[in-house]
């Protein structure tokens, strides 16, 4: 009689949505620390999704729907074999991310000592808040920056490296050939940004700026 119970409990214990959970969470957390490899080293999930509404499998594959964000209040399709469920969880992630390591004044071109990284939680940090220090290599701030401020991508562009007026040297380059030439620049761009450029000719032609200035169209 006493076995007949062990297995009744223990097979109770199997079915409990509170083992069910735990098992759903943890493996939410091991696809997040995933996903997040190289921004985060410490994950935690919490599913705010009521317990009967979790997908019945025991292996769900997981996919993120709605947004590319990663973290916060984040939506997920779980899919078993003939199944799927939507589940909603909060995701906490602690990781580096940059922030002003002196006041920045609008305008001015970001030094090495402008910016520096700080440990803290992702989840919490305004939107597009950037995590890599190089981003904010030669960038120009377009506003008043607080030390200590997260700084977030829409606050800088990248300095100009073709500005509207320059003489510039447009590369053409083919299959075997290559052709130079000058023309004048007709708008602003970094490296990696189109410019048009107006030709000797009075021809305009747009490319890609290098990171020597030249314009750079690929025939």
């Amino acid at each position: 009689m006493r076995t007949l119970k062990c297995g009744l409990v223990a097979t109770f214990m199997l079915l409990s949505p509170l083992v069910h959970a735990d098992g759903l969470q943890e493996r939410l957390t091991e696809y997040f620390a995933q996903q997040l490899a190289g921004f985060s080293d410490e994950v935690a999930v919490t599913v705010r999704t009521p317990a009967n509404l979790y997908p019945s499998c025991e292996h769900p594959s997981f996919s993120v729907t709605g947004s590319t964000k990663l973290w916060g209040n984040v939506n997920v399709l779980a899919r078993c074999t003939n199944e799927k469920r939507y589940l909603q969880v909060a995701v906490k992630a602690m990781g580096n991310y940059v922030v002003a390591a002196l006041p920045i004044a609008r305008g001015s071109v970001l030094q090495v000592n402008s910016v520096t990284l700080k440990r803290g939680r992702l989840d919490q940090l305004p939107p597009l808040a950037m995590l890599e220090i190089n981003q904010a290599q030669d960038a120009v701030s377009l506003r008043d920056v607080a030390p200590g401020q997260p700084i977030q991508i829409s606050m800088l562009r990248q300095a100009w490296r073709v500005k509207a007026g320059q003489q510039v040297m447009v590369v053409a380059s083919g299959d075997g050939f290559s052709i130079n030439s000058e023309g004048k620049a007709l708008n602003n761009a970094a490296v990696a940004q189109n410019a048009r450029v107006r030709m000797s000719s009075g021809q305009v032609v747009s490319g890609t700026v290098d990171s020597d200035g030249k314009i750079l169209i690929n025939l």
